[in-house]
């Protein structure tokens, strides 16, 4: 299992300078592979221009734990590291809640739990509105968060609309109290096309990523145990 924790070390030095209640750890560690994964191997974004129109966006539903992705848009060139050293501070521009006016690569400005999928479907809808058939949306959501109404009916929409430049990223903690299990026949019910993977594992997500079907969106649930 390829899990390229030497390369997960500097992003891990980069969290850790981000400290406080808000930093929200059990988000910050079972989101960091996922995160790793798509900006070093699969998203196509420029750090010296983040609204360039050829981007892939990327959305954080998960909005209240954003410190694993604060740390990667660091680690990548996004904006300066020490602004990590600030996070939660009146004078720093890293909040609690990704703001896309303050951030530098942040896409949408999220927190609230169930907006960032129907963001991401909108997103999708309007690139290819614009004719732009390359660019992808990926669009990372909690297996709890998944207990918000809106998403089912981004869940439903999506594959209506044959959204194949739409990824769902399913972060599977077991924190849900409604479990979400089996994840292939619930989304798959609903048109997706759907793979589960170790969330630890880099090479398994980083296939299951790349992946594009026609003609339907993708999700990509990466399991991640309960802590002991």
């Amino acid at each position: 299992m390829d899990t390229t924790s030497d390369a997960l070390a500097p992003v891990r030095a980069l969290i850790a300078r981000a400290t406080g209640d808000q930093k929200h750890e059990d988000s910050t560690d079972s989101t960091v592979d996922v995160l790793w994964v798509l900006y070093d191997r699969v998203l196509r974004v420029d750090p010296t221009d983040p609204h360039a129109e050829w981007r892939d966006r990327f959305v954080l539903s998960k909005g209240h734990g954003p410190a694993s992705l604060y740390a990667i848009l660091a680690d990548k060139g996004f904006f300066p590291a020490d602004w990590l050293d600030r996070f939660m501070d009146r004078a720093g521009r890293l909040g609690a809640h990704p703001d896309r006016t303050q951030v530098p690569g942040i896409e949408a400005s999220t927190g609230s739990l169930g907006h960032g999928l129907p963001i991401a479907v909108g997103i999708a809808l309007a690139l290819r509105a614009k004719g732009a058939g390359e660019p992808r949306v990926f669009v990372l959501v909690g297996d709890a968060e998944l207990n918000e109404g809106s998403n089912w009916e981004a869940i439903l929409l999506a594959p209506y609309l044959r959204l194949d430049n739409l990824t769902l990223v399913a972060i599977d903690n077991h924190s849900s109290t409604i479990p979400m299990a089996p994840w292939e026949a619930r989304l798959g019910s609903f048109g997706w096309d759907v793979a589960v993977v170790d969330g630890r594992d880099h090479a398994a997500l980083e296939v299951a990523l790349a992946r594009r079907p026609t003609d339907r969106p993708t999700a990509v649930v990466a399991d991640i145990p309960r802590r002991a």
